[in-house]
Protein backbone atom coordinates (compact mmCIF):
# COMPACT_ATOMS: atom_id res chain seq x y z
CA UNK A 1 0.00 0.00 0.00
CA UNK A 2 1.32 3.47 -0.82
CA UNK A 3 0.84 6.21 2.09
CA UNK A 4 0.08 9.68 0.89
CA UNK A 5 0.33 13.21 3.22
CA UNK A 6 -3.46 14.39 2.70
CA UNK A 7 -3.87 17.03 4.69
CA UNK A 8 -0.69 19.45 6.50
CA UNK A 9 -1.25 22.44 8.84
CA UNK A 10 1.07 24.00 12.28
CA UNK A 11 0.24 26.64 14.94
CA UNK A 12 1.83 30.18 14.94
CA UNK A 13 5.38 30.30 16.07
CA UNK A 14 6.43 31.80 19.14
CA UNK A 15 9.66 32.45 20.72
CA UNK A 16 10.54 30.95 23.91
CA UNK A 17 8.49 33.22 26.68
CA UNK A 18 6.72 34.93 24.08
CA UNK A 19 3.51 34.73 22.64
CA UNK A 20 2.77 30.95 23.45
CA UNK A 21 4.72 30.70 26.82
CA UNK A 22 1.28 30.06 28.74
CA UNK A 23 0.26 26.94 26.29
CA UNK A 24 1.25 23.99 27.25
CA UNK A 25 2.59 20.98 24.65
CA UNK A 26 -0.69 19.13 24.52
CA UNK A 27 -2.96 22.36 24.09
CA UNK A 28 -0.48 23.26 21.39
CA UNK A 29 -1.47 20.37 19.60
CA UNK A 30 -5.07 19.78 20.05
CA UNK A 31 -6.27 22.27 17.90
CA UNK A 32 -4.31 20.58 14.82
CA UNK A 33 -5.33 17.42 15.77
CA UNK A 34 -9.02 18.86 16.02
CA UNK A 35 -8.47 20.08 12.81
CA UNK A 36 -6.59 17.08 11.05
CA UNK A 37 -9.35 14.67 12.45
CA UNK A 38 -12.37 16.25 11.19
CA UNK A 39 -14.34 13.66 9.40
CA UNK A 40 -11.53 11.45 9.66
CA UNK A 41 -11.07 8.65 12.43
CA UNK A 42 -7.05 8.37 12.82
CA UNK A 43 -6.12 4.42 13.95
CA UNK A 44 -3.65 6.74 15.94
CA UNK A 45 -1.87 9.93 16.58
CA UNK A 46 2.03 9.66 16.61
CA UNK A 47 3.97 13.36 18.21
CA UNK A 48 7.14 13.97 18.77
CA UNK A 49 7.81 16.20 21.88
CA UNK A 50 11.51 16.69 23.13
CA UNK A 51 11.03 18.81 26.67
CA UNK A 52 7.55 18.24 27.67
CA UNK A 53 8.71 16.40 30.65
CA UNK A 54 7.70 12.92 30.29
CA UNK A 55 4.51 10.99 29.87
CA UNK A 56 2.77 9.97 26.55
CA UNK A 57 2.27 13.82 24.85
CA UNK A 58 0.51 12.27 22.08
CA UNK A 59 -2.23 10.30 23.80
CA UNK A 60 -2.57 13.61 26.17
CA UNK A 61 -2.91 15.63 23.06
CA UNK A 62 -5.37 12.98 21.71
CA UNK A 63 -7.69 13.47 24.64
CA UNK A 64 -7.35 17.32 25.06
CA UNK A 65 -8.58 17.54 21.41
CA UNK A 66 -11.70 15.46 21.96
CA UNK A 67 -10.55 12.41 20.14
CA UNK A 68 -12.50 8.72 21.33
CA UNK A 69 -11.13 7.66 24.03
CA UNK A 70 -10.17 4.72 22.08
CA UNK A 71 -7.93 6.23 19.96
CA UNK A 72 -4.10 5.70 21.45
CA UNK A 73 -0.82 7.60 20.80
CA UNK A 74 2.38 7.51 20.49
CA UNK A 75 5.10 9.89 21.41
CA UNK A 76 8.55 9.55 20.16
CA UNK A 77 11.88 11.62 21.08
CA UNK A 78 14.51 11.49 18.71
CA UNK A 79 15.56 14.97 19.66
CA UNK A 80 15.42 18.14 17.15
CA UNK A 81 14.24 15.21 14.32
CA UNK A 82 11.18 13.68 16.35
CA UNK A 83 8.44 15.56 14.20
CA UNK A 84 9.59 14.24 10.82
CA UNK A 85 10.34 10.87 12.56
CA UNK A 86 6.65 10.78 13.69
CA UNK A 87 5.87 11.26 10.01
CA UNK A 88 7.78 9.49 8.70
CA UNK A 89 6.92 6.22 11.15
CA UNK A 90 2.97 6.72 10.46
CA UNK A 91 4.17 6.73 6.68
CA UNK A 92 5.87 3.37 7.13
CA UNK A 93 2.52 1.86 9.07
CA UNK A 94 0.47 2.52 6.76
CA UNK A 95 2.81 1.43 3.41
CA UNK A 96 2.77 -2.02 5.76
CA UNK A 97 -1.15 -2.47 6.28
CA UNK A 98 -1.28 -2.06 10.00
CA UNK A 99 -3.41 1.30 9.87
CA UNK A 100 -4.92 3.39 7.25
CA UNK A 101 -4.67 6.62 8.59
CA UNK A 102 -2.71 8.64 11.21
CA UNK A 103 -2.18 11.84 12.36
CA UNK A 104 1.74 12.57 12.95
CA UNK A 105 4.00 15.78 13.60
CA UNK A 106 5.21 17.12 17.04
CA UNK A 107 4.71 19.69 19.53
CA UNK A 108 6.93 21.89 21.49
CA UNK A 109 6.64 23.80 24.56
CA UNK A 110 10.12 25.48 25.15
CA UNK A 111 8.88 28.00 27.64
CA UNK A 112 6.84 25.84 29.61
CA UNK A 113 9.12 22.90 29.90
CA UNK A 114 9.80 21.53 33.28
CA UNK A 115 13.37 20.23 32.48
CA UNK A 116 15.87 22.84 34.43
CA UNK A 117 18.89 21.42 31.98
CA UNK A 118 19.27 19.75 28.61
CA UNK A 119 19.42 16.08 28.34
CA UNK A 120 22.42 15.09 27.46
CA UNK A 121 23.37 13.87 23.73
CA UNK A 122 26.17 11.94 24.34
CA UNK A 123 28.75 10.48 27.57
CA UNK A 124 30.88 12.70 29.12
CA UNK A 125 33.85 10.67 27.73
CA UNK A 126 32.55 11.13 24.24
CA UNK A 127 31.85 14.88 24.68
CA UNK A 128 28.58 16.09 25.09
CA UNK A 129 28.64 20.26 23.64
CA UNK A 130 26.11 22.29 23.99
CA UNK A 131 24.23 22.59 20.11
CA UNK A 132 26.00 25.99 19.67
CA UNK A 133 29.77 25.15 20.38
CA UNK A 134 28.75 22.35 18.19
CA UNK A 135 27.92 24.50 15.63
CA UNK A 136 31.48 25.96 16.30
CA UNK A 137 33.53 22.38 16.08
CA UNK A 138 31.47 21.43 12.87
CA UNK A 139 32.49 24.60 10.91
CA UNK A 140 35.98 24.65 12.07
CA UNK A 141 36.07 21.22 10.44
CA UNK A 142 34.70 21.66 7.33
CA UNK A 143 35.94 24.95 6.96
CA UNK A 144 32.21 27.26 6.64
CA UNK A 145 33.45 30.63 6.99
CA UNK A 146 31.07 33.23 9.01
CA UNK A 147 30.34 34.87 5.44
CA UNK A 148 29.21 31.98 3.94
CA UNK A 149 26.77 31.93 7.33
CA UNK A 150 25.61 34.80 6.99
CA UNK A 151 25.01 35.07 3.08
CA UNK A 152 22.73 32.16 3.69
CA UNK A 153 21.23 33.52 6.84
CA UNK A 154 19.99 36.81 5.09
CA UNK A 155 19.01 35.33 2.20
CA UNK A 156 16.70 32.68 4.52
CA UNK A 157 15.41 35.87 6.92
CA UNK A 158 14.35 37.76 3.63
CA UNK A 159 12.21 34.75 2.12
CA UNK A 160 10.27 35.01 5.25
CA UNK A 161 10.12 38.23 5.23
CA UNK A 162 8.76 38.07 1.99
CA UNK A 163 6.48 35.64 2.86
CA UNK A 164 5.07 37.80 5.50
CA UNK A 165 4.46 40.35 3.42
CA UNK A 166 2.66 38.26 0.73
CA UNK A 167 0.93 36.08 3.83
CA UNK A 168 2.69 32.82 2.01
CA UNK A 169 2.57 31.36 6.20
CA UNK A 170 -1.45 32.14 6.58
CA UNK A 171 -2.06 28.65 4.91
CA UNK A 172 0.13 26.66 6.38
CA UNK A 173 -1.74 27.74 10.06
CA UNK A 174 -4.64 27.17 12.47
CA UNK A 175 -4.80 30.08 14.55
CA UNK A 176 -4.50 29.04 18.93
CA UNK A 177 -6.47 31.35 21.00
CA UNK A 178 -6.45 34.00 18.31
CA UNK A 179 -3.25 34.18 17.10
CA UNK A 180 -3.23 33.80 14.02
CA UNK A 181 0.39 34.59 12.57
CA UNK A 182 3.77 34.09 13.69
CA UNK A 183 5.94 36.27 16.02
CA UNK A 184 8.04 36.69 14.19
CA UNK A 185 6.01 38.81 11.90
CA UNK A 186 5.67 41.70 14.13
CA UNK A 187 9.58 41.92 15.24
CA UNK A 188 11.12 41.97 11.72
CA UNK A 189 13.88 43.71 11.99
CA UNK A 190 16.79 45.68 9.75
CA UNK A 191 18.80 42.36 9.91
CA UNK A 192 22.00 43.14 7.53
CA UNK A 193 22.99 46.01 9.36
CA UNK A 194 22.09 43.77 12.45
CA UNK A 195 24.08 40.67 11.44
CA UNK A 196 26.84 42.92 10.28
CA UNK A 197 27.55 43.77 14.34
CA UNK A 198 26.52 40.42 15.49
CA UNK A 199 30.02 39.27 17.48
CA UNK A 200 29.82 35.55 17.75
CA UNK A 201 28.25 33.91 20.63
CA UNK A 202 29.90 30.89 21.40
CA UNK A 203 33.48 31.39 20.86
CA UNK A 204 34.36 35.50 21.40
CA UNK A 205 37.43 35.05 20.20
CA UNK A 206 37.40 33.23 16.88
CA UNK A 207 33.83 32.23 16.66
CA UNK A 208 31.21 32.05 14.03
CA UNK A 209 27.61 31.15 15.08
CA UNK A 210 25.90 34.56 15.78
CA UNK A 211 22.46 35.29 17.02
CA UNK A 212 21.71 36.69 13.30
CA UNK A 213 22.94 33.18 11.77
CA UNK A 214 21.21 30.93 13.92
CA UNK A 215 17.65 30.09 15.09
CA UNK A 216 15.80 31.25 18.29
CA UNK A 217 14.40 28.55 20.56
CA UNK A 218 10.16 28.78 19.72
CA UNK A 219 6.70 26.95 21.00
CA UNK A 220 4.70 25.55 18.48
CA UNK A 221 3.31 22.43 16.84
CA UNK A 222 2.97 20.81 13.47
CA UNK A 223 0.95 17.40 12.01
CA UNK A 224 -0.06 16.20 9.17
CA UNK A 225 -2.47 13.48 8.19
CA UNK A 226 -0.47 10.37 6.35
CA UNK A 227 -3.07 7.73 4.95
CA UNK A 228 -3.00 5.03 2.24
CA UNK A 229 -3.61 6.70 -1.78
CA UNK A 230 -6.43 4.10 -2.64
CA UNK A 231 -9.01 5.36 0.42
CA UNK A 232 -7.44 9.09 -0.09
CA UNK A 233 -8.82 9.10 -3.61
CA UNK A 234 -11.62 7.47 -2.92
CA UNK A 235 -12.44 10.63 -0.93
CA UNK A 236 -11.89 12.21 -3.45
CA UNK A 237 -8.60 13.83 -1.78
CA UNK A 238 -7.19 15.90 -4.69
CA UNK A 239 -3.57 17.50 -3.01
CA UNK A 240 -1.17 14.55 -2.09
CA UNK A 241 2.67 13.65 -1.20
CA UNK A 242 3.23 10.43 -1.50
CA UNK A 243 5.93 8.92 0.92
CA UNK A 244 8.56 7.77 -1.42
CA UNK A 245 11.59 6.36 1.23
CA UNK A 246 13.37 7.82 4.19
CA UNK A 247 16.79 7.13 5.80
CA UNK A 248 18.42 7.77 8.93
CA UNK A 249 22.32 7.97 9.76
CA UNK A 250 24.49 9.12 12.59
CA UNK A 251 28.24 10.41 13.02
CA UNK A 252 30.04 12.04 15.98
CA UNK A 253 28.13 13.75 18.25
CA UNK A 254 30.26 16.87 18.07
CA UNK A 255 28.79 17.63 13.96
CA UNK A 256 25.41 17.59 14.69
CA UNK A 257 24.85 20.24 11.83
CA UNK A 258 26.84 18.34 9.45
CA UNK A 259 24.54 14.87 10.13
CA UNK A 260 21.62 15.11 6.96
CA UNK A 261 24.80 14.88 4.51
CA UNK A 262 24.79 10.94 4.68
CA UNK A 263 21.35 10.77 5.23
CA UNK A 264 20.40 12.74 2.29
CA UNK A 265 23.06 10.75 0.58
CA UNK A 266 21.90 7.19 1.87
CA UNK A 267 18.03 8.23 0.88
CA UNK A 268 19.10 8.91 -2.64
CA UNK A 269 21.58 6.14 -3.38
CA UNK A 270 18.55 3.55 -2.33
CA UNK A 271 16.22 5.05 -4.24
CA UNK A 272 18.60 5.28 -6.75
CA UNK A 273 18.54 9.36 -7.71
CA UNK A 274 20.60 12.11 -7.48
CA UNK A 275 20.35 15.75 -6.30
CA UNK A 276 19.18 16.84 -9.49
CA UNK A 277 16.18 14.68 -9.56
CA UNK A 278 15.15 17.05 -6.48
CA UNK A 279 13.03 20.02 -7.10
CA UNK A 280 12.61 21.24 -3.61
CA UNK A 281 14.47 20.91 -0.13
CA UNK A 282 13.54 21.95 3.43
CA UNK A 283 16.64 21.80 5.34
CA UNK A 284 16.73 22.58 9.07
CA UNK A 285 17.77 25.97 9.72
CA UNK A 286 19.02 25.60 13.74
CA UNK A 287 21.95 27.12 12.56
CA UNK A 288 22.64 28.96 8.68
CA UNK A 289 26.03 26.45 9.51
CA UNK A 290 24.11 23.53 8.76
CA UNK A 291 22.48 24.90 5.07
CA UNK A 292 25.46 26.55 4.15
CA UNK A 293 27.67 23.10 4.47
CA UNK A 294 24.69 20.61 2.88
CA UNK A 295 24.45 22.71 0.30
CA UNK A 296 28.23 23.05 -0.74
CA UNK A 297 28.80 19.71 0.26
CA UNK A 298 26.20 18.00 -2.39
CA UNK A 299 25.84 20.63 -4.85
CA UNK A 300 22.00 21.63 -4.35
CA UNK A 301 21.54 25.54 -5.25
CA UNK A 302 19.74 27.77 -2.39
CA UNK A 303 16.97 28.21 -5.05
CA UNK A 304 16.16 24.70 -4.20
CA UNK A 305 16.21 24.93 -0.58
CA UNK A 306 14.03 26.44 2.01
CA UNK A 307 12.13 28.94 -0.61
CA UNK A 308 9.47 30.14 2.05
CA UNK A 309 12.62 30.70 4.65
CA UNK A 310 12.83 28.78 7.89
CA UNK A 311 13.63 28.84 11.49
CA UNK A 312 16.44 31.37 11.37
CA UNK A 313 13.35 34.12 11.32
CA UNK A 314 10.41 32.05 12.60
CA UNK A 315 12.26 30.36 15.61
CA UNK A 316 12.93 26.40 16.59
CA UNK A 317 9.87 24.64 18.72
CA UNK A 318 12.34 21.37 18.31
CA UNK A 319 10.18 18.71 17.90
CA UNK A 320 8.01 20.74 15.97
CA UNK A 321 10.10 21.79 13.32
CA UNK A 322 10.61 18.29 11.67
CA UNK A 323 7.20 18.24 10.82
CA UNK A 324 6.68 22.11 9.88
CA UNK A 325 9.13 21.48 7.18
CA UNK A 326 6.93 18.89 5.89
CA UNK A 327 3.84 20.88 6.25
CA UNK A 328 5.72 23.75 4.15
CA UNK A 329 6.73 21.11 1.53
CA UNK A 330 2.98 20.01 1.27
CA UNK A 331 1.85 23.69 0.28
CA UNK A 332 5.29 24.37 -1.96
CA UNK A 333 4.32 20.97 -3.69
CA UNK A 334 1.48 22.47 -5.01
CA UNK A 335 3.75 24.96 -7.42
CA UNK A 336 5.95 22.01 -8.47
CA UNK A 337 4.89 19.77 -11.96
CA UNK A 338 2.95 15.91 -11.04
CA UNK A 339 5.63 13.96 -10.21
CA UNK A 340 8.80 15.96 -9.11
CA UNK A 341 10.36 14.69 -5.78
CA UNK A 342 10.70 16.71 -2.42
CA UNK A 343 13.00 15.86 0.32
CA UNK A 344 12.57 16.70 4.20
CA UNK A 345 16.26 16.56 6.13
CA UNK A 346 17.62 17.58 9.58
CA UNK A 347 19.74 17.09 11.73
CA UNK A 348 19.76 16.50 15.58
CA UNK A 349 21.27 16.62 18.83
CA UNK A 350 23.67 13.09 19.42
CA UNK A 351 24.45 13.66 15.45
CA UNK A 352 21.52 11.87 14.22
CA UNK A 353 20.42 12.73 10.48
CA UNK A 354 17.21 12.11 9.06
CA UNK A 355 15.83 12.35 5.51
CA UNK A 356 12.41 11.60 3.74
CA UNK A 357 11.69 11.63 0.06
CA UNK A 358 7.80 12.54 -1.21
CA UNK A 359 6.55 12.67 -4.84
CA UNK A 360 4.12 14.85 -5.62
CA UNK A 361 1.22 13.49 -6.82
CA UNK A 362 -1.24 16.40 -8.01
Amino acid sequence: MQAVIVQAKRTPFGYKNGCLKDYRPEHLAAPLIQHLSQAMKPDDVILGNVVGGGGNIARLSSLEAGLSVNIPGMTIDRQCASGLEAIRTACVMVQSGEGSMYIAGGTESISGSPMKERARFSPEWLGDPHMGEAAELTASRFSVTRKEQDDYALLSWERSIDAFKHGTYSEEIVPIGGKSADEAAAKIRPIESLMKRAKPVFLPAKGTVTVTNSCKEADGAAAVVVMGRTEAEEKGLRHMLRYVGSAVTAMHPHYPAASPIDAIKKLLHQEQMKIEDVALFEINEAFALKVALIARTLGIPYDRINRRGGALCLGHPYSASGAAMMVRLFYEARALPKGSYVVAAIGSGGGVGLAVLCQVLS
